[in-house]
């Protein structure tokens, strides 16, 4: 079974079970790497995991009006890779921002801010504007307008879902907010997305650190462990 099939056949069976986004797994070992493997590994995911490659990809940022390439960061800077939507419900979306948020702040407060890129990818660029977006990280602290942030909006559901199942690994969904439980708390959302939460912790070499998941879990990383893993790959 390839990749898509496998994870279409999860979406069928699960994408339903989380309210906005789900949470499962991490990796295993790798070379050129700075951090080794992770101390604990868990199933056999199917997203990017220590040692491999970032897939490649290229996306509109719309806040900055130009298109960002994976590879233009290759030999100049480490990234942080996750995925979200504006209007998530959970606040899983908004815990992966946090985590970025701080990694920015603490980038900047280090003199390494030229050093690191952070890569937000909307899974809803039909309601995920430009403005919307830029509102977005103004309400929770992020800096679009730094050098080293971008928000990438695919032109479509249908691109950010094949993109991300295809090249990532990750499950998207689009959810009647109906068939989640507890939609009652969900407001007047006429969908929502099931959608793993990742955060992918790159250096330089376009080579997987770190595939931090499940950021709202008592085991998911802190704020402060993601940001000592991203100085450690900086200056490795």
């Amino acid at each position: 079974m390839d990749r898509r099939t496998y994870l279409r056949s999860l979406g069928a069976t699960g994408a339903v079970a989380a309210a906005g986004c789900l949470e499962s797994l991490p990796g295993t070992g790798g070379s050129q790497t700075v951090l080794g493997p992770p101390e604990k590994t868990r199933g056999d995911p199917v997203y990017p995991i220590h040692g491999e490659e970032l897939p490649s990809f290229s996306l509109p940022d719309p806040i900055a009006g130009e298109e960002i390439a994976s590879e233009q960061f290759e030999g100049e800077r480490s990234l942080l890779v996750t995925f979200l939507y504006t209007s998530c419900p959970d606040g899983v979306c908004s815990a992966l921002l946090l985590r970025l948020r701080r990694a920015q702040e603490a980038a900047a407060a280090g003199g390494y801010g030229d050093d690191v890129a952070f890569l937000t990818m909307t899974v809803d660029p039909e309601r995920d504007t430009a403005d919307v977006l830029r509102s977005y990280a103004d309400e929770r602290g992020a800096d679009p307008e730094a050098d080293n942030w971008h928000f990438l909006r695919p032109k479509s559901y249908e691109a950010a879902r094949d993109l991300l199942e295809e090249k990532f690994g990750v499950v998207v969904e689009k959810v009647d907010p109906e068939n989640v439980e507890g939609h009652e708390n969900h407001g007047s959302l006429e969908y929502l997305f099931a959608h793993v939460s990742l955060i992918l912790l790159v250096n330089e070499r376009g080579i997987v650190e770190r595939a931090y998941q499940n950021v709202t879990a008592p085991s998911g990383v802190e704020p402060s462990e993601l940001v000592s893993d991203l100085e450690t790959v900086v200056n490795g």
